[in-house]
């Protein structure tokens, strides 16, 4: 777009204020001249004002942001890319839960409950949940039609950035609800993607969430995407579609193999610290258990090892090893892993298997469980299953039930 037509908009927009002496753009640029101004400066003005229009920001909330824009243009105090930045902090996605149950909703309802707390941590909000009563989910729409409507209704009445779905979802079904509901489609898995890819910080920690986010990605892809053309066999199924294809698939296979390449080099450096542990023998405590059951608290309870700690999901995410001098006089070490979850992304055990295997080879795993949480069998029940798969079940356990502070007398 032109320079010409950008202004032309920009003077639009302001012609949509309904109190000038509120906005004062027209003192600042000479009367709403915004001839004066440079052209990277109109463009940036234009690109965030075309950014909260279509984010539907309150009118008057655009007009303070572009009233603080034009003061930093001209004055040079801030660039207008860190008040894009403040601007994205402040725009938060509404999201509708959606989930499938049998005759009996309750364990749906404590599902969504933690699905509902996954999504605060990305950084979304719930404006409404949705169960339906089936006993599979739809094969091609994970919901019925009728459910579909009441959800198209919903992100109508509540307006709801896009939907966030309990289970995860095939190609199938999330190219189906897209063309269906016309909005963003997501599922738990994308979600504990997105909360890991936040929290990683390390080398190891950073490698394993893109390769969980990479082996997600190559499940979804299919030819019958909005952006690739139509593939397989017979007439009006050959072009550009397939190449297109092949080329994402082969770019994620690439991708993939150099990051296992580093993933090996990291568990290797990994094997020889377990050694010389092993040589030294110093025995492992490995804390293992539910996501913000209080694994961190304890560590550094413990050990001082000032790992962040926060009543949150997934709060840390990367392993960390301290040592403990216990009053006998001998030195243990104490290890923090990754929570666990129920319903844990596939991708995501498999990517971090060397970090969750410290389980595996300590010589004691302690459990800890939040005792003031309502679902904390189910939740335990989830560790135990986990440690189970890693092939850690064989080690002996302790129990810590935390936060009993939480309770009153008689659930003690």
């Amino acid at each position: 777009m032109k320079k010409n037509d950008k202004i032309y908009n920009l003077r639009g927009f302001c012609n949509m204020q309904d109190d000038c002496s509120k906005c004062r753009l027209d003192a600042l640029t000479d009367n709403c001249d915004f001839d004066e101004l440079p052209d990277k400066k109109i463009d940036q003005l234009y690109k965030i004002v075309e950014k909260i229009i279509h984010k539907g920001t309150e009118e008057n909330s655009i007009t303070d942001e572009l009233t603080g824009v034009v003061k930093d243009v001209n004055k040079g105090a801030k660039t207008v890319t860190s008040i894009l930045e403040e601007i994205k902090k402040e725009i938060i996605e509404k999201v509708i839960l959606i989930a499938v149950a049998d005759q009996d909703t309750t364990e749906a309802e404590e599902s969504l409950d933690e699905l509902e707390e996954l999504v605060k941590t990305a950084g979304a909000e719930v404006a409404a949940r949705v169960i339906q009563v089936r006993e599979t989910p739809h094969p091609g729409t994970y919901i019925g039609k009728g459910k579909i409507d009441e959800v198209n209704a919903l992100l109508y009445g509540t307006d709801a950035t896009g939907i966030v779905c309990d289970d995860e979802l095939s190609p199938a079904q999330i190219s189906n609800l897209e063309e269906a509901l016309d909005t963003k489609v997501m599922d738990r898995t994308l979600i504990i993607l997105d909360i890991f890819a936040k929290r990683a910080f390390t080398r190891e920690g950073k490698i394993q969430v893109e390769l969980a986010q990479l082996k997600y990605r190559a499940s979804k892809l299919t030819g019958q995407g909005r952006a690739l053309s139509r593939l397989g066999g017979g007439i009006g199924t050959r072009g550009p579609g397939e190449k297109k294809l092949e080329m994402d698939r082969r770019l994620i296979r690439t991708r993939i193999s150099r990051l296992k390449a580093e993933l090996r080099d990291v568990v290797k450096h990994r094997e020889v610290q377990r050694k010389q542990r092993q040589k030294n023998h110093l025995p492992v405590v490995c804390i293992v258990g539910y996501t913000n059951a209080g694994k961190s608290t304890l560590l550094n309870h413990f050990t001082n090892a000032g790992v962040y700690e926060e009543d949150q999901l997934f709060a840390t995410l990367d392993p960390t090893t301290k040592s403990l001098d216990l009053s006998g006089g001998q030195t243990i070490l104490m290890t923090d892993t990754v929570g666990f979850i129920r319903k844990l992304p596939h991708h995501l055990v498999e990517a971090f298997k060397s970090t969750l295997e410290e389980a595996k080879y300590s010589d004691l795993i302690l459990h800890v469980v939040d005792a003031s949480n309502p679902q904390k069998e189910k939740q335990m029940e989830a560790v135990y299953d986990t440690l189970k798969q890693l092939g850690a079940n064989e080690s002996p356990i302790i129990t810590a039930f935390n936060k009993i502070d939480l309770l009153n007398g008689d659930e003690i």
